[in-house]
């Protein structure tokens, strides 16, 4: 898996997780939605500590400054 979310990006996901969680912790939210919620915390977090996104990979976005580069790979040159 080659990274494909920038610093910026994931710093968003973490404070978005945060504040889930406390929305959750302090009771704001429960029953269905918060377990909905939860279960999105924990894609937030586990993303922005891997620093990839499947989503992003399937839509072809990369917020990284700097796209990784295609190693190992050719694109119809027949190689």
């Amino acid at each position: 898996m080659q990274k494909n979310m920038g610093l910026a990006d994931r710093l968003i996901r973490l404070a978005i997780a945060a504040v889930l969680g406390a929305l959750i912790a302090s009771g704001t939210v429960q029953g269905t939605l918060a377990w909905v919620l939860v279960i999105v915390a924990v894609v937030l977090l586990g993303t922005s500590a891997v620093g990839y996104c499947g989503l992003y990979k399937v839509l072809g976005i990369c917020t990284l400054r700097e796209r990784p580069s295609d190693t190992g790979q050719t694109h119809g040159t027949g190689a």
